[in-house]
């Protein structure tokens, strides 16, 4: 481009100012998703992108807000750059804000690269399946509803449980059997208050787990625009340790909620002619595009496994948030506030909770060969003790057959021993053997899902172990 088409890219042309956008008059040459610089009148330089373009008017979104931005002196400068981050292999153990700039105190990371935020589409044909298993050291996830590599796995919570909590445990707790396995975690937190940012900065480094995790930090009173932003940076650093660094990666983002809300305050600012409850038409595509970041690609040693959680408002599961999470992605943990109220800690809802990809990761060489088995018992085990409650509630319990009893007494122990385990970080092996201690209280006859082989192989009392029950 030669000098003259450079000076004319700057302008002074600021119509108005909505919200987090500001309107630029007359631009040529801008392209969308461009950076542009915003010179405000006492010097300070801002950073903004492009995000509609017509003959008449650019709508730029600017990250540091627009506090101070005025229609006379303020100067726009489109610089033809896609948004990039810079990234590097010292990000681990680092905490940064929703944009890559260090937020712990320390110095700026010498980059390898600077990379576009909105990555390159995965080809599908390129895509290698998911089929690994990773541990979380939750017993209601890995045994029932199990995680493996490269898959995308939601947290489906409401307002007052303990989600974060749950995060920040998977998050030091999470680890890819094997030797010489690496891994790390992108944690990236948007919208949140100071005390939840406090709550995960001291977790994180009270366990030591911040060694290997890039921390992605947006506060609620950060910038709204910025919160838009975060995940895409936070996704692109964890695609270059994973596909450039070969670590397997796993990404939790929360609050996939609060990101949605910001997404609607800027198509409100934009005009935007807006869908199911005030959210804009295109939620779903953009949820897409930072979902389906997920995954293995063939010929690439690492991996990208994604954790979002989400608060469903006033528990909806039909919310649009969950509702297009749930099409998105490959299944969902559910927090209970029932099971929160009787403490249940996490308080995870097995019933509801699915994973597509189970499968896939689980068995012999991978979990143990009696797992599917074992996960259909619990589950259909624990279902029928519920059913019973809730038919005891209108006749009693001495209506119930003798069995029945059994199986309402295996609900409680089931929550209490299985669900319940506080900041334990239970191995596979741990899940399993709670498992068998909960069949043992029932008598054989009724384990129908599972294979003899099995219950002669693993079952307390045919291996002369303990017979008395759950202990």
């Amino acid at each position: 481009m030669n000098p003259v088409s450079l000076l004319t890219r700057e302008y002074r042309t600021v119509s108005y100012v909505s919200g987090p956008l500001i309107f630029v008059k007359n631009v040529k040459g801008a392209s969308f998703g461009e950076i542009a610089q915003i010179i405000l009148p006492n010097g300070e330089e801002r950073r903004g992108q492009v995000l509609d373009i017509s003959r008449e008017l650019a709508v730029v979104q600017v990250f540091e807000g627009t506090s101070g931005i005025d229609n006379l002196n303020t100067k726009v400068r489109f610089t033809g750059e896609p948004p990039l981050i810079d990234v590097s292999f010292d990000m681990l153990g680092r905490i940064f804000n929703g944009v890559g700039k260090p937020r712990d105190s320390g110095p700026d990371i010498i980059e390898e690269d600077s990379l576009d935020i909105n990555g390159m589409p995965i080809n599908p044909y390129a895509r290698d399946k998911p089929s690994d298993f990773i541990q979380t050291g939750i017993s209601a996830i890995d045994g029932l509803n199990t995680l493996v590599r490269g898959q995308k796995l939601p947290i489906f919570s409401g307002a007052g449980l303990p989600a974060n909590k749950l995060a920040a445990q998977i998050a030091r707790q999470a680890k890819v059997l094997g030797e010489g396995e690496k891994f790390a975690v992108v944690f990236v937190a948007m919208g949140i208050t100071f005390k939840e940012a406090s709550f995960f900065m001291r977790d994180f480094e009270k366990t030591g787990a911040l060694e290997r995790v890039v921390f992605f930090m947006n506060l609620a009173d950060d910038p709204t625009i910025e919160r838009i932003a975060t995940p895409r940076c936070a996704l692109t650093a964890a695609e270059y340790l994973a596909f450039t660094h070969h670590l397997h990666v796993l990404v939790i983002l929360t609050d996939m909620t609060n990101y949605c809300e910001a997404l609607r305050e800027v198509s409100t600012a934009r005009e935007e002619v807006p869908g199911r409850r005030g959210y804009p038409g295109y939620m779903y595509t953009d949820l897409a595009s930072i979902y389906e970041r997920a995954g293995r690609i063939k010929g690439k040693k690492g991996s990208i496994t994604q954790i979002p959680i989400l608060t469903m408002p006033d528990d909806d599961i039909t919310h649009p948030v969950p509702d297009l999470t749930g099409y998105i992605t490959e299944g969902q943990i559910v927090l209970s506030r029932d099971l929160f109220r009787r403490g249940a800690d996490p308080p995870i809802d097995v019933l509801p909770c699915l994973s597509r990809l189970m499968n896939l990761g689980i068995g012999p060489g991978k979990t143990r060969e009696d797992h599917r088995n074992v996960a259909d018992q619990l589950y259909a085990s624990y279902a029928y003790g519920r059913d019973l409650r809730r038919l005891v509630a209108i006749v009693g319990e001495e209506a119930l057959t003798d069995v029945d009893r059994i199986y309402l007494k295996f609900a409680d122990e089931f929550e209490k021993k299985f669900i319940t385990q506080q900041d334990e970080n239970r191995s596979i092996e741990k899940t399993f053997e709670i498992g068998w201690k909960l069949f043992s209280m029932l008598p054989e006859t009724e384990l129908k899902r599972i294979k003899r082989e099995y219950i002669q192989k693993y079952h307390p009392t045919t291996k002369g172990g303990e017979t008395s029950g759950a202990s």
